[in-house]
């Protein structure tokens, strides 16, 4: 390493730095309330259901970046019934322990 290295080096660390800093601190720092116009609050609402979507359901259906090619996959049998307990119930443990106990009977007992 060279001297112009380590000196890059440490402005890039120290403007990150800088950056975080800054964008965490940034509510903090300004003197009034601040709040999102009505359009991007209400937008916000539906940001949990459609993250939640794009991680959970691309698991259910797919096997090493491919979709799931055999209908022998435990996932597509535990995830139905841990959605229609959810509907069902309204809770979350409740919904964990059914399509666990539809998953590892089939995963751990039949090998899918």
């Amino acid at each position: 390493m060279t001297a112009r290295t380590d000196l890059w080096t440490l402005l890039v660390i120290v403007g990150l730095a800088a950056v975080t800093v800054i964008t965490r601190c940034f509510f903090f720092i300004l003197d009034k309330p601040w709040s999102l116009p009505l359009w991007a609050d209400r937008a916000l609402q539906y940001a949990p259901v459609a993250a939640l979507a794009g991680v959970v359901a691309p698991e259910v259906v797919m096997q090493a970046g491919a979709f799931v090619g055999t209908w022998q996959d435990a996932r597509l049998f535990a995830a139905p019934v841990g959605a229609a307990l959810y509907f069902w119930k309204r809770n979350v443990l409740l919904t964990i322990i059914g399509g666990m106990a539809v998953y590892l009977p089939l995963h751990l007992g039949l090998g899918w």
